[in-house]
């Protein structure tokens, strides 16, 4: 019988799209992933977020903005996903 609190193992790749996370969770979330994004050496991701109002985007922007090793972040390129989305570059 599968146990709901288990954490849900996700492949680390340069593209995150949190529409399958619970909002509830997204900070927390996004610091693990910056974290072995970094680890793992990548430099540029896009992080997916959605268009909404914009919740999600604030609280991935939030998280960016006092991270220490991403260097720079801005919507995506419009066939990227434009505002929905978030490109981020990692020291």
């Amino acid at each position: 019988m599968p146990i709901d609190d288990e954490p849900v193992r996700i492949p680390i790749t340069d593209v995150f799209d949190l529409h399958s996370v619970r909002p509830k969770e997204v900070e927390e979330v996004v610091e693990a992933y910056l974290e072995e994004a970094h680890n793992m050496g990548l430099k540029n991701i896009r992080i997916i977020h959605g268009r909404g109002i914009g919740v999600q985007r604030r609280i991935v922007r939030a998280v960016l903005g006092r991270t220490p090793f991403v260097a720079s972040f801005g919507d995506a390129p419009e066939q990227a996903g434009g505002w929905g989305a978030t490109i981020v570059t990692l020291r």
